[in-house]
């Protein structure tokens, strides 16, 4: 993978069946949920019972940007193969109050996003 180019992924769905994950590899999942604040900082969290069987579903991203709106896209990894099924909650976001001055999110990289965004670095080297 190179930074300033757009990487190559490929969609998968989860079928009522389940879906087993291997491990070694990068998974992008997305909330069901379209979130929002321009008051709050939050910040999203793995559910223990998720983490105890070594299925990890943000590995460095669990704060976001006050004024961001849009769907959280999970960063999903396991430790071991791991058989996953659709609408089983695994995550859970929670608001931290802000003291001071601040600025909110202006990025349009991810703003009102509709799917799984992989990385969009990339875009900061464009000129």
């Amino acid at each position: 993978m190179d930074i300033k180019k757009e990487n190559k992924v490929k969609k998968l769905f989860i079928p009522e069946e389940g879906l087993v994950l291997e491990t070694g590899k990068l998974y992008l999942g997305r909330t069901v949920e379209f979130t929002g604040t321009n008051k709050y900082v939050p910040m999203l969290e793995g559910r223990s019972s998720i983490g105890r069987l070594g299925l990890f579903i943000h590995v460095t991203a669990g704060f976001g940007d006050v004024g961001f709106q849009g769907f959280w896209t999970l960063e999903i990894f396991c430790v071991q193969p791991i058989k996953i099924y659709p609408g089983v909650e695994i995550c859970q976001i929670y608001y931290h109050c802000i003291e001071g001055e601040y600025d909110e999110y202006c990025s349009g990289k991810y703003q009102n996003n509709e799917g799984v965004q992989p990385s969009l670095l990339y875009k900061d080297f464009e000129n």
